[in-house]
């Protein structure tokens, strides 16, 4: 697990400006003198440090001469994993966090803490602040993110609460990295505002999709899931207006306690309902933020709901709905949803349990959340050998 966020050992005083400040990072000294002043030299080995750039961040443990102390931040070592091109936003009380790593496919931005759904297993529980600085940073970070860069995604919260300033945020993103796929994560009901969901339809990004959960076909199960009553008739009515005006939904399912019962039911409803949809992602628990509180009622070893997973995937691949398997260790599904695994655990949370060392499949496995390692995981791990 790499820590995304922490504290400098030591940063300069400054008359920078008050708030967080982004760099994108440079290893490489070569860096040509009219760039050097829009990027932050990363300090990893020994060695001549080059001059010229608008700030240097030193690792614990290089030994190096640096040319100017004044304008250094010292990192400690849990910060290694840094490299080029990154970005790393930086407070003036000390604070460091990663914002974007250009050598990974997992890389999304966190635009707010705030949401109007309240969900029992939400990982990154919803707070009641002004935090619209995140949204200020990340218009920022896609200025400094490679314009290479394959895929990003916007998270939260819930991303579309900022209304027309999200839909100016994707027009940015457009504008600066027309060639990044962009992934959404949102509860889906601002959409159902249709005039919310045309403006949204007329960014008209190339390759843009939301990420919706709906967690039962009984609207009172998915409403206590979520804990917001109505939400899922307005789940459903954003999913419809976004396929009205022709844009890409993905719909996802979080298997817990409180859910896997009627996984089948679910895929039956979406297969007749909601079967314009253009893929179905069914979900492991992670077992973080109000997962532990409300553990007692959503953990359910997923050896025990394994058939009804391979049910739901029959359903839904025999509509033709594109359909994925996530967050699930691969001995705890039956072979007949191997087709629609996907090894799909971010890299900076992922981990393996010491059952999981022996086995000849480890490389095709997601494996667990690093959450899940800590917090407890399941006891019916049949490693491949």
């Amino acid at each position: 697990m790499l820590t995304l966020s922490g504290r400098v050992i030591k940063r300069p005083s400054s008359s920078e400006p008050s708030g967080p400040r982004l760099y994108s990072l440079s290893t490489q000294a070569c860096t040509p003198l009219a760039l050097r002043g829009k990027k932050a030299f990363l300090i990893k080995e020994a060695g001549l440090v080059p001059e010229g750039f608008t700030h240097y961040f030193h690792l614990e443990g290089v030994s190096a001469t640096i040319p100017e102390p004044e304008k250094t931040t010292h990192l400690g070592k849990e910060f290694s994993y840094l490299g080029n091109n990154d970005v790393v936003s930086i407070t003036e009380d000390g604070r460091i966090r990663s914002i974007f790593r250009a050598d990974s496919n997992h890389n999304s931005i966190l635009l707010t803490e705030q949401c109007d759904n309240y969900c029992l297993m939400c990982s990154q529980p919803p707070k009641k602040i002004d935090d619209s600085w995140l949204l200020r940073e990340a218009f920022e970070a896609i200025r400094l993110i490679p314009r290479d860069t394959k895929v990003l995604g916007f998270t939260g919260g819930e991303p579309t609460l900022y209304r027309e300033e999200f839909i100016k945020l994707l027009e940015h993103t457009k504008n600066w990295l027309p060639n990044t796929s962009l992934h959404v994560l949102s509860n889906g009901r601002s959409f159902a505002d249709e005039n919310f969901a045309y403006m949204y339809s007329k960014v008209d990004h190339p390759d843009l999709m939301v990420g919706i959960p709906i967690y039962s076909a009984d609207p009172a199960r998915h409403d206590y899931v979520v804990q917001a009553t109505g939400a899922f008739d307005e789940t459903v009515r954003g999913v419809l207006n976004l396929k009205r005006f022709g844009q890409r939904v993905e719909i996802r399912v979080v298997l817990h306690k409180q859910t896997y019962r009627g996984l089948p039911e679910l895929a039956m409803f979406i297969a007749r309902n909601l079967l314009f949809v253009d893929q179905v992602a069914l979900m492991g628990l992670e077992n973080t933020g109000f997962a532990r509180a409300n553990i007692d009622s959503l953990w359910i070893d997923p050896i025990e709901y394994k058939d009804q997973l391979s049910e739901a995937v029959q359903i839904l691949t025999a509509y033709g709905i594109h359909t994925s398997v996530y967050n699930h260790p691969l001995c705890l599904v039956n072979s007949d949803v191997y087709p629609s695994y996907v090894k799909s655990i971010s890299d900076w949370k992922n981990e393996y349990a010491n059952e999981c060392i022996p086995c000849k499949k480890i490389n095709e496995c997601g494996g667990f959340f690093s959450s899940g390692i800590k917090n407890g995981y399941s006891h019916s791990l049949k490693p491949f050998v």
